[in-house]
């Protein structure tokens, strides 16, 4: 049984002295938010790091290194979109240091925090009134047909893409799930991806909407030759490997999250496996994935809003 101090000090609410903050450095509205973000935090006597490409003038900040932000920090805010979000994931990639989203353009998947609202939020979150949420990763690598294996393990927090390099031109591949062979396909690629990519690049290739809360993975095929290769949805412990045919002419793509590319050549393996650790984020109080859905996705037409309350 927990003694009465104990009990209180299990269940305080996590503490934030440090916060990292990840932007875009290429768009003129980011200053406009840090300036207000920055002042706001160091008036509740929050330490700040702040991405050095970001060029912060002010003594009272830290300026570190990207790859740096995570490791100093009890949480990260990403200052952007979605895409803001993915390379923030991706440099702080082997941490759990939990993220929150403060939005620049429309309603994000990820980012759902308004300018207008990111004090409040932050407010919250260090009172300890948020919502936590992990969201599942894969990590990939390449096995090379000519024996020269890629040591490095391509993080993505949506999906793994392979295609074919030429634009309209059919990929011959197969899959495989646990080293048994699944099928042999011939389109223009192959999506690999998670519960958050499901509304990504998987979903405009007819696959299916996964809660984020599923461990499962969607492997959806790109505009396939036959109409029968459909989408599939497997265990997220699985581990799946897509093969380049060995007949094949030309060169393949593999993409992580869109932002990392390297080239595939006939016989080359990409084996595609959950992630060791998950990413961390943080979402308002009142954070309503459905919600999130209804509007993004304009689902219910013109009573997409009827229910928002």
């Amino acid at each position: 049984m927990l003694t009465a101090s104990f009990a209180k000090f299990a269940f305080m609410p996590p503490k934030f002295s440090s916060i990292g903050i990840f932007a875009r450095n290429d768009d003129a509205r980011v200053q406009q938010t840090l300036t207000p973000l920055i002042a706001h935090l160091l008036h509740r006597n929050i330490r700040v790091f702040v991405d050095d490409t970001l060029r912060i003038d002010n003594p009272e900040v830290s300026l570190r290194p990207a790859a740096e932000i995570g490791a100093c920090c009890d949480l990260v805010v990403v200052v952007g979109g979605d895409g803001t979000l993915l390379r923030a994931c991706r440099t702080i990639t082997e941490r759990q240091t939990p993220l929150l989203g403060v939005n620049l353009g429309r309603l994000g998947f990820l980012v759902d925090v308004s300018p207008a609202d990111m004090c409040v939020a932050l407010d919250n979150v260090l009172a300890g009134n948020f919502i936590r949420k992990p969201r599942l990763r894969l990590s990939a690598r390449i096995v090379r047909a000519d024996g020269n294996g890629d040591d490095e393990a391509f993080q993505a927090l949506n999906e793994c893409v392979i295609r074919n390099q030429e634009f309209a031109r059919i990929l011959d591949f197969d899959t495989y799930m646990n080293g048994a062979f699944i099928s042999h396909h011939r389109a223009d690629g192959i999506v690999v991806a998670t519960p958050t990519g499901s509304t990504a690049y998987a979903l405009s290739g007819g696959g299916p909407v996964i809660h984020p809360e599923m461990d499962a993975l969607a492997m959806v095929p790109i505009c396939p030759h036959t109409l029968s290769d459909r989408p599939l949805i497997v265990d997220a412990g699985q581990h799946i490997e897509v093969r380049i045919s060995t007949s094949h002419v030309g060169t393949a793509l593999f993409t992580s999250d869109g932002q990392i590319t390297r080239p595939l050549a006939p016989g080359d393996r990409v084996m595609i496996k959950r992630a060791a650790c998950d990413l961390v984020l943080i979402h308002p109080p009142d954070y309503d994935y459905f919600r999130i859905l209804r509007t993004k996705l304009e689902w219910g037409g013109s009573l997409k809003n009827a229910h928002s309350s």
